[in-house]
């Protein structure tokens, strides 16, 4: 069993953003909702409300998660950043109740490489040999503070960051056992097949982020310098239909894994860089997309 969720980076709203947002909380989720999705993510902490206001704010969608952004590369600042992960969890606590296999999943992430973040799936160097680890102890420190606080969270293989790639998911899988948050967009984008990893990676599966990458605009942008950033902003990862992901396979595989849980639409953006109009456009049309193929 699935449902189906949106999150505000397909409206451009996401932590890169220092503007204002483009449109206000209320606009988005009176727009999710209209175009019939179960749930939104939290997107930048604050922007769908606290733990006072959450609930009220969600309009009667559910929260179906959240990024929860820790440096695991280093020590220190991994340290640092804790207080700032237990003041996300109090946030889920106060989201809706929801039924079993769909309470918020914290989406775990890493900060950028700066070599990958130049270079977004175009094998820059990741971690040393030497450095997996602690990384990887980090995450699970992570993952078990998240189950403690009673949330079981998922880890996202991400562009730019120092999991970007297929193997480095399989490295990661093998030194923790935190669940993996897959999504196809920035796996294809690294030069994976997301329909294969959802079979082969399905007993560790536990939160899909569904969404498309054009692998044309990806290589122009590798061609002329242009990072993470300016690679979304040209459209990297475009409306489902409209790049190389295998949309049906996809769904086809989610249901021959038996994959329970939350699939969340997103579609990477910018602000300013596409009208309000077009996002919330391009959302609905997403919905419908995968509702023709049964979620």
């Amino acid at each position: 069993m699935t449902r189906v969720a949106n999150a505000p980076v397909s409206f451009g709203v996401f932590e890169l953003t220092t503007a204002p947002p483009p449109l206000s909380a209320g606009e988005m989720v009176d727009a999710v909702a209209a175009a019939g999705y179960d749930g939104i993510d939290l997107g930048p902490p604050g922007y769908l409300g606290t733990a006072d206001d959450l609930a009220d704010r969600l309009g009667g969608l559910l929260l179906a998660g959240g990024w929860a952004d820790l440096p695991y590369h280093d020590p220190d600042a991994f340290r640092k950043a804790l207080p700032a992960l237990d003041a996300t969890l109090d946030v889920f606590a106060a989201a809706p109740a929801a039924p079993e296999h769909f309470a918020p999943r914290p989406t775990l992430g890493g900060p950028s490489s700066p070599e990958r973040f130049a270079r977004p799936g175009g094998n820059a160097p990741g971690l040393a040999p030497g450095e997996w680890a602690g990384f990887a102890a980090r995450v699970q420190e992570t993952a078990d503070r998240c189950r403690e606080g009673g949330f079981e969270p998922a880890f996202h293989h991400h562009l730019g960051t120092h999991v970007e790639s297929a193997r480095d998911v399989e490295r990661l899988l093998e030194l923790t056992d935190v669940r993996l948050c897959l999504d196809t967009g920035h796996l294809l984008l690294a030069g994976g097949d997301p329909v294969t990893a959802l079979r082969d990676w399905a007993g560790r599966i536990g939160h899909v982020h569904i969404k498309d990458g054009d692998t044309a605009i990806q290589a122009e942008a590798l061609a002329e310098g242009a990072d993470l950033r300016e690679l979304m902003g040209r459209g990297g990862f475009p409306p489902l239909g409209e790049g190389e992901l295998d949309l049906p396979g996809v769904v086809r595989a989610l249901g021959e894994t038996g994959y329970r849980g939350w699939v969340v639409i997103e579609q990477d953006t910018l602000p300013g860089r596409r009208t309000v109009e077009r996002n919330i456009a391009d959302q609905a049309a997403n919905r419908e997309k995968l509702r023709e193929l049964g979620l």
